[in-house]
């Protein structure tokens, strides 16, 4: 609003446009808010089995109209599905811990997984745990679910034959 004054030359100081906004009672932000900024990472194909795992969601609901919700993780060199986890809500603690137990089961870890910008990915308990397990996490570009294809494939499989 300052800009647009300051163009017009009607004000000067920023400090009296905000005396006079505060006055109006006006609900404009001042400050633009801040971006998380995370790393976009070069997709390439994975060279051996469990170098590159890749993770989604699948959401659908109960007769009855309960919501749940399906996390897949696929390994994008054999394209298979290393595991699934079903419940109703899918925090990212859960997430860490799901992950945790596919790697004992398996007993290797993937140098790094690829999903999309979701909260339950970006949130602190999946940071700690990717610092613990030492694994990168990569992100999409939002919008831009062809470059998670393997498991977005899956999912469409998955939607198509089960819960279909």
């Amino acid at each position: 609003m300052h800009a647009l004054l300051k163009q017009e030359g009607l004000v000067v100081n920023r400090k009296r446009t905000y005396r006079l906004y505060r006055e109006e009672g006006l609900q404009v932000r001042t400050k633009q808010r801040k971006k998380l900024k995370r790393p976009r990472m070069p997709i390439e194909l994975p060279q051996k089995v469990n170098q590159r795992w890749s993770m989604d969601f699948v959401s659908d609901q109960l007769a009855d109209g309960r919501r749940f919700r399906v996390l897949n993780v696929v390994d994008d060199f054999y394209r298979e599905c290393v595991g699934q986890l079903v419940a109703s809500s899918i925090p990212g603690a859960m997430v860490g811990r799901f992950l945790s137990q596919l790697i004992e089961a398996r007993e290797a870890k993937p140098r790094s997984i690829i999903c999309d910008n979701g909260p339950e990915f970006t949130c602190k308990a999946m940071f700690f745990w990717l610092k613990e397990q030492r694994v990168k996490l990569g992100f999409i570009q939002p919008g831009k679910p062809t470059q998670n294809a393997f498991v977005e494939s899956f999912n469409g499989k998955f939607r198509a034959a089960v819960l279909n």
